[in-house]
């Protein structure tokens, strides 16, 4: 069996590489890199692994990468994927992530290969969700609240689109927070750990500098998400789409006490206006039946499991800097 994983040096794609490899030995696993991807994730799977060099936004790319692979499972993980920064570079956010997941798939059907594919959306499609609709099933409507959620709507859509046209064998998924070492230092659990990091180190001072904490997100252990991604393409039929998240659900700042409460010197926050979006979305509270009654999945990994680990990453990463 042929696996490719597209961003598969991020956190999610390193994980799920590293899954494969441990529960999969049967699987090759191939990763779509660009010339400048960082390969500090994957630094010690490099040799269990084969990348291909191949961008997203080209299409001739995309089907020469289809053409050498001729992959059995795609986990499409790629995307521009930070909700602020698609605030400043909206037009480039829809371009990676619809242009993109567009050119992916018409990759599949030109070289007439079919893979069962992965299509990652995002909760972030739901945008504020009324009280009455928590929590949220995958009937509910769309309404976006940003570029980013714009572009995973489109994401979204066209995967259904190419399953209902050509035949590809999609399946949706739309995954709520999900966090864990390696996490990028821009969203909000990494950026707490950072800042706790440094400030235990004594490298940066009091107080530490945090957004919006009266967001309601429901915490989900990034291995627990690749874990669920396996099975997806495993057990859901094509044409799907399902919700996946964790259990725990509290404020965004109830989280940034718990990691506080991690650290080994007193921490002190202050909120700085310019970590506010221009518009957010609040209330994040999955439905995941339909996914565990096709699959069987349930989180494993306790949330303080998931911010230690994340905070340890983070000393880690502080120590070893030059």
């Amino acid at each position: 069996m042929k696996v490719l994983i597209t961003g598969i040096t991020g956190m999610v794609g390193s994980h799920l590489a590293e899954y494969v490899l441990n529960h999969h030995p049967e699987a090759d696993v191939y990763g779509l890199v660009r010339w400048r991807s960082p390969l500090d994730n994957i630094s010690s799977i490099l040799p269990q692994i084969k990348l291909f060099q191949a961008e997203l936004r080209d299409l001739a790319s995309m089907v020469n990468l289809m053409k050498e692979v001729r992959p059995d499972r795609v986990f499409h993980l790629a995307a521009q994927s930070y909700v602020t920064t698609s605030f400043t570079a909206p037009a480039d956010t829809l371009h990676t992530n619809v242009i993109g997941t567009t050119n992916l798939l018409d990759a599949v059907r030109i070289t007439g290969i079919n893979p069962r594919v992965h299509i990652c959306s995002s909760s972030e499609v739901y945008g504020q969700v009324r009280e009455d609709e928590l929590p949220i099933r995958e009937n509910n409507p769309f309404r976006p609240a940003s570029p980013y959620a714009v572009s995973k709507v489109g994401e979204d859509m066209v995967a259904l689109q190419y399953f209902l046209s050509y035949g590809i064998q999609t399946i949706r998924t739309r995954m709520f927070t999900h966090t864990g070492p390696r996490r990028g230092d821009v969203f909000a659990e990494s950026a707490f750990a950072k800042q706790v990091a440094e400030i235990e180190a004594g490298v940066r001072p009091n107080p530490m500098k945090v957004g919006n904490l009266n967001s309601v997100r429901t915490f989900t252990d990034v291995r627990d998400a690749v874990r669920a991604y396996w099975l997806l393409l495993e057990k859901c039929p094509a044409g799907e789409v399902y919700n996946i998240g964790g259990v725990r659900t509290m404020l965004v700042g109830e989280m940034l006490d718990m990691l506080k409460s991690m650290a080994t010197c007193p921490i002190e926050h202050e909120v700085d206006p310019k970590l506010l979006r221009p518009s957010d979305v609040t209330m994040q509270i999955p439905d995941i039946s339909k996914f565990q009654a096709a699959t069987g999945w349930h989180p494993e990994i306790s949330l303080e499991t998931t911010l230690l680990d994340l905070l340890n990453y983070q000393r880690a990463r502080f120590r070893n800097r030059p």
